[in-house]
């Protein structure tokens, strides 16, 4: 059975999280990280052998082919689906968590 939650005026929902990103979908435009107030994702770098890259390093700049956002704390996620409504690629799997 799905974990419930209450909204302030005591209506029950299903929360869903984030549990993938699709690197293929993922345009990397940074809107769920905008909205996302819990550091569920970072931003990080595809190269030429489609390897996921950190961005801070400055000599890997120009090997770096497109952008995507990763989960970076999936822990994080409260399941609130800002990041899912703003995404205009469709690249992310939310899903409800079992109670134990």
């Amino acid at each position: 059975m799905p974990i419930t939650a209450f909204t302030r005026g005591g209506t029950e929902y299903t929360p869903e999280f984030l549990i993938a990103i699709d690197p293929g979908k993922c345009i990397g435009c940074g809107r769920c990280y905008k909205v996302c107030a819990r550091s569920v994702m970072t931003l990080k770098g595809i190269n030429e052998d489609d390897e996921i890259v950190e961005l801070d390093d400055e000599e890997d700049e120009d090997e770096i082919e497109r952008k995507i956002m990763v989960i970076a704390d999936a822990d994080n996620c409260i399941g609130c689906g800002a990041c899912f409504r703003v995404c205009p690629s469709g690249c992310q799997t939310h899903a409800p968590v079992e109670a134990a």
